[in-house]
């Protein structure tokens, strides 16, 4: 994805980490402990577009100031740097706001996905204005029929001369409604099994043949979409990728997707204290002493497992990343980060309304140490549905990784026109 980092040029890494800490420390606002995430809380429309205004400001601001895309390849905007240099950013910035909505899936998984199979015209289109925080973009992926089944999909895209008419239903597009752009798998032949008939394409979101519905999940949170297309016009030099090799394409997606469920992708700037939904020992012995149990070993014993099961994350990270940099390892094996950022945000959540008891599902406004711990545990599960779900990464991890016998499947060499579908799924 990155050209090669010529190492006798590049700036020194403790340089890069002095004038990021300079950079910072003049520029950016410090914040408090993390929230515990986007699944577990909720703004007012208005309140929710300023903070993304804002992660756009703080993108502009990191361009400016030479440390946006540090990743990247120079042609493309970036700073063609390695990941060791953009591991010194996101260390510096523990403790800072940072361009959050612009990571993921704006960053990875799509412009890593652009920048493995985009034209060098699309990428010197789109890159540059990615991370001069122009563009947002979202991923349409899911959808309402399919499930986990990606490779299922039944958005139809026909070509007409030198345009594409899309027709279909996307699901679960966290933050669609104000988003720029869209990545989106299209079946574009019915008569080969499912993998072989998909095309990748882009598009701009707000247009009238794209329709927007927001979903309400049960704490209020509106974040996750729903979008139709109806006879939606795309021209061909908006394909990702060549025609009906969508899956090719489709495999790099999922596993830039779990690396950035992992916080594990290096073209992504994401400080190591603010992933979603965690909550550091800190916070779990500060919900522990407001009810009492600070003393109660069963409570320290939650607190003590959950510090532990996040605490392997990093060098888990490092030894899986420097594994598939060196070929040592599949780059299926983003699978087992994905695994372990699950079981790290299931306890982050968990544990703390555990420790709350009652108190965890009742709380004043003010009440800033329970805030939320109730909504948390409720949702918690989205977690692991959101970037593929876990029961994929386990199928991932045994076939791909450890080599375990594929799971049976009875459309596995079937043309997808043929393979039994309810009434609505017909093509």
């Amino acid at each position: 994805m990155s050209a090669e980092v010529d190492t006798t040029t590049a700036e020194p890494v403790e340089d890069f980490r002095a004038r990021a800490r300079s950079f910072i420390g003049a520029n950016l606002r410090a914040v408090g402990r993390r929230g515990r995430g986007d699944f577990s809380r909720h703004l007012p429309d208005d309140e929710e577009l300023a903070v993304v205004a804002r992660a756009r400001e703080v993108q502009r601001l990191l361009w400016n100031h030479d440390l946006a895309g540090v990743c990247v390849p120079r042609e493309y905007g970036g700073l063609g740097l390695t990941p060791a240099h953009q591991q010194a950013l996101n260390e510096e910035l523990a403790g800072y706001e940072f361009p959050r909505h612009l990571q993921t899936p704006t960053m990875s998984p799509c412009m890593a996905v652009l920048l493995d199979f985009g034209t060098h015209e699309q990428k010197l289109r789109h890159i540059p204005a990615i991370l001069r925080g122009e563009e947002i973009w979202i991923q349409f992926l899911s959808e309402p029929s399919s499930g986990s089944d990606v490779a299922g999909a039944l958005t139809s895209a026909v070509r007409d001369g030198d345009e594409w008419v899309l027709n279909g239903s996307k699901v679960w597009s966290t933050g669609a409604w104000w988003s720029d752009w869209a990545l989106c798998l299209a079946r574009t032949n019915w008569d080969v099994p499912k993998h072989r008939g998909l095309t990748v394409f882009m598009f701009p979101i707000h247009q009238p043949a794209v329709e927007i519905q927001r979903i309400e999940m049960l704490n209020g949170n509106r974040e996750f979409c729903q979008e139709f297309m109806t006879d939606l016009r795309v021209p061909d030099t908006d394909r990702i990728g060549e025609v009906d090799q969508g899956w090719t394409v489709g495999i790099r997606w999922m596993f830039h997707e779990r690396m950035a469920m992992a916080h594990n992708e290096p073209v992504m700037t994401w400080p190591a204290d603010g992933a979603a939904g965690f909550s550091g020992p800190t916070v779990l012995v500060d919900v522990a002493r407001e009810v009492g149990r600070l003393d109660d070993p069963v409570a320290r014993d939650l607190i003590g497992r959950s510090y532990m099961t996040s605490l392997v994350g990093e060098p888990l990270q490092r030894r899986l990343a420097e594994g598939m940099a060196g070929g040592h390892l599949s780059d299926q094996a983003a699978s087992i980060a994905r695994l372990h950022g699950w079981e790290v945000t299931k306890a982050a959540m968990t544990v703390p309304f555990e420790l709350a008891g009652a108190a965890g599902g009742a709380w004043s406004d003010a009440d800033d140490t329970l805030f939320g711990l109730g909504q948390g545990f409720l949702v918690r599960q989205a977690i692991a549905i959101a970037g593929g779900t876990v029961e994929m990464a386990r199928n991932v991890i045994s076939e791909r990784v450890l080599g375990m016998p594929r799971e049976a499947a009875s459309d596995r060499d079937v043309a997808f026109r043929d393979v039994p579908r309810g009434p609505t799924g017909r093509p």
